[in-house]
């Protein structure tokens, strides 16, 4: 069977980069680099059938001169002619993935069109356009392979549990419960990067003349922050990969002498990360890694920071979230702010850059913005990243105020809009969060 897997391009919208002071538009993050390593191990379960993987990102990258979406789309399926499209989903690129699978569907009816990712994962319903015709859910390298067998049998998709169905009279759950799938364990799929040769230059991080490569440690999260969807993705579980299993892994990418561990954070089980880096260092393994740690953990554990370093970690991304107490209890964040300026210390003390990460929440006054911009002065960083405190949908912070939403634009939902309405007005609050990006110790951008 022939299989098109598509990552669909990034929403434009940035409002923060649009109202921001020229001299900080350089910094703003226009974009999320790295390779879609979900539709890689997707790619990996059904390699036994003609799969092409698709990264619209890089081909936007790599050529500007890439045509629009719905031709981009029409020249990729009259090329490639596959029985099935599947399309990979966050929120704020909902809307582009609808355009594919109508582009698809136009094109020719008989194609099957699924879907899958973190939106389908946390708002299925909101997959009813006709142009979709398999929803996903979860994790599900092991389903979707299901899926392509029932299709090349031309059975029913109703004999797979777990999915969704959309029929003439609906989106129709089946019935039964999915078999249990440990992607980071027992049921872990290699990713198949052999499919993004294409785009490997222009998954580069900052100025860095090298390819960067996700490589994730653990899925899921066991905090509980009220603005994050990750551990709601999870259901609140958390899964650890094998120190193996890794170190086959990080031997096998030699193309990528970068590695961004893709996990929402690296350091959970502290014995797990130890004996990843002294196998690294066994192994001889010598890249530039970056990775996300939490500030209790440096504040806490500065012989862990101390051991990471030593095994090539360069970057940290530290969350931040606020200079205040009070805000970060409200977010559940089970940290205080003096872990941030701690930590701030540690990775410093081991020559680790740090990106830190503030959000700011739609209901700043002036007297907030120069509160925070002041804090921020006094304890610098390399990097610095200012975003909008979203309500992400599927989150316990959507919950609390999605009777406050007053912009309900997909396309906005990437944390650079504010979705709610603004205690200053719109283009002020957006200006002055611009204007924080400039608050860091560095030139270059991450």
């Amino acid at each position: 069977m022939k299989i098109l897997l598509i990552n669909p391009p990034r929403s434009p919208e940035n409002n923060i980069l649009k109202f921001a002071p020229e001299e900080a538009k350089r910094f703003i993050h226009k974009k999320l680099i790295g390779p879609p390593l979900g539709l890689l191990t997707i790619a990996a379960a059904v390699k036994d059938h003609d799969v092409v993987v698709f990264d619209m990102k890089g081909e936007y990258d790599l050529d500007p001169d890439t045509p629009p979406l719905d031709l981009l789309v029409e020249l990729l399926v009259n090329k490639h002619k596959p029985d099935l499209v599947g399309v990979t989903v966050i929120t704020s690129e909902f809307d582009y993935c609808v355009e594919i699978c109508r582009t698809v569907k136009k094109i020719n009816p008989a194609i099957l069109t699924v879907a899958g990712g973190l939106h389908v994962t946390l708002c299925p319903d909101d997959f009813s356009d006709p142009s979709f015709d398999v929803v996903i859910p979860g994790q599900c390298p092991h389903t979707f392979r299901e899926v392509v067998r029932v299709k090349e049998a031309e059975g029913s998709f109703a004999s797979i549990p777990g999915i969704i169905i959309n029929t003439a009279g609906g989106l129709k759950r089946t019935t039964g419960k999915p078999v249990p799938w440990d992607g980071a364990d027992a049921n872990y799929l290699m990713p198949d990067r052999s499919h993004i040769k294409r785009w490997i230059d222009t998954y580069k991080v900052g100025n860095s003349p090298f390819p960067s490569t996700y490589v994730f440690t653990s899925l899921g999260c066991p905090y509980k922050c009220t603005f994050c969807s990750i551990w709601t993705q999870f259901k609140g579980k958390y899964y650890q990969r094998t120190v193996e299993s890794l170190i086959t892994e990080l031997k096998s990418i030699e193309e990528y002498p970068v590695v961004r561990f893709a996990d929402a954070n690296t350091v959970v089980d502290e014995n797990f990360i130890m004996e990843l880096f002294r196998r690294i260092e066994e192994e001889d393994i010598r890249k530039t890694f970056i990775m996300d740690i939490r500030a209790d953990v440096a504040a806490n554990r500065p012989d862990i920071i101390e051991r990471l370093a030593k095994g090539g970690l360069k970057v940290v991304i530290c969350g931040f979230e606020s200079f205040r107490d009070e805000e970060l209890k409200k977010y559940h964040k089970d940290s205080p702010a003096v872990d941030n300026q701690e930590a701030v210390k540690v990775f410093e003390q081991n020559g680790i850059m740090v990106r830190g990460n503030y959000v700011v929440p739609p209901d700043y006054n002036v007297k907030d913005f120069e509160a925070l911009s002041a804090y921020a002065d006094r304890n610098r960083v390399v990097y610095a990243g200012y975003t909008v405190l979203t309500p992400m949908p599927g989150t316990i912070y959507y919950q609390q105020v999605k009777d406050q939403i007053i912009d309900h634009n997909y396309r906005k939902y990437n944390f650079f809009n504010s979705v709610m309405k603004t205690t200053l007005p719109h283009d002020e609050f957006h200006t002055r969060i611009g204007s924080l990006w400039l608050i860091k110790k560095g030139t270059d951008v991450i």
